[in-house]
């Protein structure tokens, strides 16, 4: 039995990385697949409703098929039930909800997926990756009324994880808007410390007077 549910795990594992690859699904929400096997059966039943919503996910995002979206919460829910801590089924689940224009209630999931029941599986730069995530989403939900929290995610994002070239661009972007010059100008030019053919950063570092 214990042979069994081992080759099991052994076999999501080879399954994932197959999604990484043909899918191309972002590594930092399943990273931590990639070395950890479990005999336990709630653990591999919510491995393969997490590969589920994953497929779903990578069909709507290529296709636009919305049915495929709402496929890929279902299967993060089912994920969720069985393995609550989990922080990276409750990214998908946002990631989902995301593409069928429920930008609220996926600004939740990556709550939860950030909060004490689930951040501890999340590594240093997954936790990054997350925080920049929830603050895209803040911006487009809330706009100038929640600059603040969205400065707040951004910074810490790219404490955590430093090459997160998005991350500092929209970092410079809102000390723009708070007409902070000078912290506007350190985020893009760690942006093109990143990329320096970043075409946004030079734009902007050129409209601030900064070479």
């Amino acid at each position: 039995m214990i042979a069994d549910l081992l080759l099991q795990a052994i076999s999501i594992i080879i399954v994932i990385f197959m999604f990484l690859y043909m899918y191309k699904i972002p590594q930092k929400y399943i990273a931590k697949y990639r070395s950890r096997s479990s005999s336990n059966t709630s653990t591999l039943q919510a491995r393969r409703h997490f590969i589920a919503g994953a497929q779903h996910l990578s069909k709507s995002r290529s296709t636009r098929d919305i049915s495929a979206a709402k496929l890929a919460v279902e299967e993060a829910e089912k994920a969720i039930s069985l393995d609550p801590s989990d922080a990276a089924s409750h990214i998908l689940k946002a990631l989902g909800l995301e593409m069928l224009g429920f930008k609220t209630a996926a600004i939740e999931s990556i709550d939860v997926a950030l909060s004490p029941l689930a951040v501890k599986s999340l590594a240093d730069d997954e936790r990054g990756d997350a925080l920049y995530k929830r603050a895209e989403l803040r911006l487009g939900v809330s706009g100038e009324e929640r600059v603040e929290e969205v400065v707040s995610d951004l910074v810490e994002s790219v404490k955590l994880k430093k090459e997160n070239v998005k991350a500092f661009v929209m970092l410079g972007e809102c000390y723009e808007r708070k007409e902070m010059k000078e912290k506007a100008v350190e985020a893009y030019e760690n942006a093109i410390r990143v990329d320096s053919d970043h075409k946004v950063a030079k734009e902007a570092l050129n409209r601030l007077g900064s070479s």
